[in-house]
């Protein structure tokens, strides 16, 4: 394990050259303050927990100290924000610090919320502690749900008064990634008629995230391909997960397929395919069951971005393969979280009913599949089963049909049980829970709830001693709960 000074950088993106971005240094916090710090983050770049209480941690994360290894800078891009293109976006309070190689992959360093960039658009480049706690606990949580996502390394806060809906205190976060290059990168400089620009892009990612494709005489539309795939796996686990993301913007699309850019994001309570977490959204365009069409949308505006390398009809034919892999991804996803050992063609009709009962009598999600997996085969609904249907009567008739299913497969109760258990999460990361962890933090400066969630939600599939009631559904008000872009 490392510390702070040992820790390698080879800073890639920064070799590309100032067409890709600008050169930024970061203004730090007043007055900084530790927060919290994911040890499972810290791993993924080798460096040692006991650095997270060192004053030099603080400080570097804060954005009041340097390394030398760092060469922070802005990334330029644009994108397609509630599908209406937005020709300059760009970093406006994010800095690409660095790049660490580690023995599964390189990962950027990004710090939020230092101040100021070119392409901040007249706003302050600054985050709050409220945003910054609900992206470090989700990214984690997203994690612990073995969600593709980017990580959450710390939070920093400071006594900076930042005004969003209301005066708060200013804070930064710092994100690990294998890559923050995003459908929008491409897109800026397609609309920008820079192709050279495009192409140069491309190739490095190419040879850093898909260096098999190097040689490929069609390189750029087996790399478009890889995308959508990652991207179809990606929006089949937000799916299975209940995982609402709120804004799906393109220059929220990883190029790689990890889950990115936290802001009003939502696990369903209730299951509801119509609910839209962004209040935002008027339009509802990125409700949850949305989610897989915007997918194909996104990718259509890569694929045009990447256009002067791929004719059309390639990138045609390359995304008429979109919705079949989503499809068999989710397929497989649920039949994990129904206990089903194998593949009939009658499962979708199966999993579809029970969501159509679901939606229709306000079960919760997460909760009716957490008891499903004490079921017992050839036995009457239990009580915490029906209680949570109004229409005790369909969800029997259901669970017969479902009955006759497990009893095809011919796996033992306590085998199947066992593995809907690992699929199916006792904890997930409520509204609720995330805001009353922000209040303590807010009001009283007092982290231990955040901490306490962190390490919930890093074992999300297993019981833990004392925490009974961070599995229990919300209370009534916090079904409604919406967030903003500014959160």
């Amino acid at each position: 394990m490392k510390t702070l000074e040992a820790l390698p950088f080879d800073n890639r993106f920064h070799r590309l050259g100032k067409t890709f971005y600008s050169e930024v240094q970061p203004q730090g916090l007043t007055a900084p303050f530790f927060v919290s710090a994911s040890e499972a983050a810290a791993s993924l770049i080798d460096l040692d927990p006991q650095e997270f209480r060192r004053p030099e941690f603080t400080a570097l994360f804060s954005g009041n100290a340097t390394l030398p290894g760092f060469q922070p800078l802005a990334m330029v891009y644009a994108g397609h924000q509630f599908g209406f293109y937005n020709p300059q976006l760009g970093d406006g309070r994010a800095l690409l610090l660095g790049e660490v190689p580690t023995k599964s992959g390189r990962r950027d360093l990004v710090l939020k919320g230092a101040g100021p960039t070119p392409y901040s658009r007249r706003g302050d480049g600054r985050c709050v502690l409220r945003s910054c706690i609900r992206e470090f606990l989700c990214s984690e949580a997203m994690a612990g749900l073995g969600i593709p996502t980017t990580r959450a390394l710390c939070v920093i806060g400071g006594e900076d008064p930042v005004f969003r809906d209301r005066i708060e205190k200013g804070a930064t976060l710092v994100r690990l990634a294998r890559s923050h290059v995003r459908f929008g990168s491409f897109e800026y400089f397609h609309y920008t008629e820079n192709d050279a620009a495009v192409k140069q892009l491309a190739d490095a990612v190419i040879a850093e995230h898909d260096p098999s494709l190097s040689e490929a005489k069609d390189k750029y539309l087996q790399f478009f391909s890889a995308v959508i795939k990652r991207t179809a796996s990606m929006i089949a686990h937000w799916q299975a997960a209940g995982f609402c993301h709120g804004v799906m913007n393109t220059d929220n699309m990883s190029i790689v397929g990890e889950t990115f850019d936290y802001g009003p994001f939502a696990f369903l309570d209730d299951y509801d395919p119509t609910y839209v977490c962004n209040r935002s959204d008027e339009k509802g365009r990125y409700a949850f069951g949305q989610q897989p069409e915007i997918g194909y949308t996104n990718l259509s505006a890569l694929g045009l971005a990447l256009s002067a390398f791929i004719t059309e009809a390639e990138i045609r034919e390359a995304l008429a393969a979109y919705a079949p892999a989503y499809t068999q991804a989710y397929a497989a996803l649920m039949r994990k979280k129904l206990g089903l050992s194998h593949a009939q063609e009658s499962d979708q009709a199966l999993c579809d009913a029970l969501l159509a009962l679901m939606d229709f009598n306000g079960v919760d999600y997460t909760i009716l599949f957490r008891r499903l997996s004490d079921y017992e085969i050839d036995t009457k609904a239990p009580p915490v089963l029906r209680a949570l249907f109004l229409d005790g009567e369909s969800f029997e008739s259901w669970l017969a049909k479902y009955n006759r299913r497990l009893k095809a497969q011919g796996l033992s109760d306590a085998e199947r049980q066992a593995g809907m258990k690992a699929a199916n999460p006792l904890y997930i990361l409520r509204n609720h829970l995330a805001q009353a962890a922000i209040e303590k933090a807010e009001q009283e400066k007092d982290f231990s709830e955040v901490d306490k969630l962190l390490k919930l939600l890093t074992r999300p599939f297993d019981e833990q001693p004392g925490m009974a009631a961070y599995a229990e559904a919300p209370p009534s008000w916090a079904k409604s709960l919406q967030l903003s872009c500014s959160s």
